[in-house]
């Protein structure tokens, strides 16, 4: 029997939104197994969580650039909030960003290209030492198209292309440019608010499908539901799941009466040319990364009984 800790039934709660004490009892039952428990959860009906929810902890900023049909974000973390929001340190993360779009977004490759008489690394090193706070280069992505445009959007931003959330929109499209940035920044925007998954049903990790699926037919099964019954609510349920997670299928945000890729289609009109998304990158800051609570741990600590 796997020994659960206080730091594991915090790790379900925050990952969930369930109580401690059924977060400890979901631990117990799956012998400490993480994504079990979660499971566990949902077939329950405590949780809806359809994937793990890493908490965004980490300081720091984001930034997106884009040159023509080519958009880079790159994540620079820092300790603390103070230190985003010093004029140094936001250089230094909109120069990594402009590095990046030449480099591509390979982070060894970024810290190893040159700017000015040192490469990135060293820049970072040495505003390490001037500012006196840790500080790296975690992750880059881009996008691009061979004729369209890239949109980027910029949530919370500090200034302009850094932010704590940067997103990249590639559309492909032989149409006017103009009326393809704007709606290619009305997507990033709904990307930034709706955090699709993947583009559409064919980009989904078939592992997080045939989870879905699992559960599902798990929840109906406990509830007495016959085989048949609940192969038909499973196809009915996953395109429900498809509809909530890939961009494509989402509700679009300006006009929720309409998909995203309706919406898409719609707009071709006034873009005079077939428009294809071609894909989008969408960063938070900090996803992933988990930052000591000690107040909450402490009270998660006390229901776990080990405080």
């Amino acid at each position: 029997m796997a020994t659960i800790t206080a730091a594991m039934v915090k790790d379900l709660r925050e990952k969930t939104g369930v109580g401690m004490m059924d977060c400890k009892q979901a631990l117990n039952e799956n012998n400490g197994d993480m994504e079990a428990a979660i499971d566990w959860l949902r077939k329950k009906g405590l949780s809806k969580a359809a994937k793990k929810a890493g908490r965004v902890a980490a300081e720091g900023l984001i930034a997106a650039v884009v040159s023509g049909t080519k958009g880079v974000v790159v994540e620079v973390n820092s300790e603390t909030d103070f230190v985003a929001r010093n004029e140094q340190f936001q250089g230094l993360v909109k120069m990594i960003g402009q590095v990046a779009l030449k480099a591509g977004a390979d982070v060894e490759k970024i810290k190893a290209a040159p700017v000015g008489d040192v490469n990135v690394d060293r820049a970072i090193q040495d505003a390490i030492a001037t500012i006196g706070e840790n500080m790296t280069l975690r992750r880059a992505a881009e996008v691009s198209v061979n004729d369209g445009v890239v949109a980027s959007y910029v949530h919370n931003a500090v200034l302009d292309g850094l932010g704590k959330m940067g997103v990249l929109v590639a559309l492909e499209s032989t149409g006017k440019k103009d009326e393809l940035a704007a709606l290619g920044r009305q997507i990033a925007m709904h990307v930034a608010s709706s955090s699709p998954q993947a583009l559409d049903a064919a980009g989904l990790d078939p592992v997080v499908i045939q989870r879905e699926k699992d559960v599902m037919a798990d929840k109906y099964r406990q509830q007495g539901k016959p085989d048949a019954m609940i192969e038909k609510i499973v196809d009915s349920g996953i395109k429900t799941f498809f509809k909530e997670v890939t961009l494509l299928e989402q509700p679009f945000i300006f006009d929720d009466k309409k998909s995203v890729a309706q919406a898409v289609k719609e707009a071709e009109g006034k873009v005079g040319a077939p428009i294809k998304v071609a894909g989008f990158v969408r960063y938070a800051l900090g996803e992933g990364i988990e930052k000591q609570e000690s107040d909450f741990a402490a009270e998660v600590a006390a229901a776990a009984g080990q405080g």
